[in-house]
């Protein structure tokens, strides 16, 4: 069974959010590619916008997920990622671009409700 891993980041204060997804898919998101080969089968960031359109301090700017193929190559993952010259790299680079006081990770265990299909031809029967 698949396994899931979800991180929430904040930018660093006084970076804008065009500057900080900018960096992160040009720059951030290559070491995560590098880190990633060989044990994660997807890796995706999910940049976030306040419904309303406020900034709030508490706020996250993006939903970082990686599915594993199962928890034992997580872990492997997770060790590899904690060797001293890899775990330099990602940190140095992360100073750049988070909050690293806000980083907050998290393990993922989903229920999914099934959906009838979207019946967009009659907008009278929702």
């Amino acid at each position: 069974m698949s396994v899931t891993v979800i991180t929430l980041l904040k930018r660093r204060s006084g970076m804008s959010r065009v500057d900080f997804r900018d960096y992160y898919e040009t720059h951030h998101r290559r070491i995560g590619e590098q880190v990633l080969a060989g044990y994660a089968t997807r890796y995706v960031r999910r940049y976030l916008t306040p419904s309303d359109g406020e900034d709030q301090e508490f706020d996250f700017d993006v939903v970082m997920e990686i599915d594993f193929p199962d928890e034992a190559m997580r872990d492997a993952c997770f060790l590899a990622m904690g060797r001293p010259d890899t775990l330099a790299m990602i940190a140095g680079d992360e100073e750049k671009l988070f909050d690293r006081s806000r980083i907050r990770t998290f393990s993922v265990s989903e229920s999914a409700s099934a959906m009838p299909p979207p019946n967009a031809s009659d907008p009278d029967s929702r």
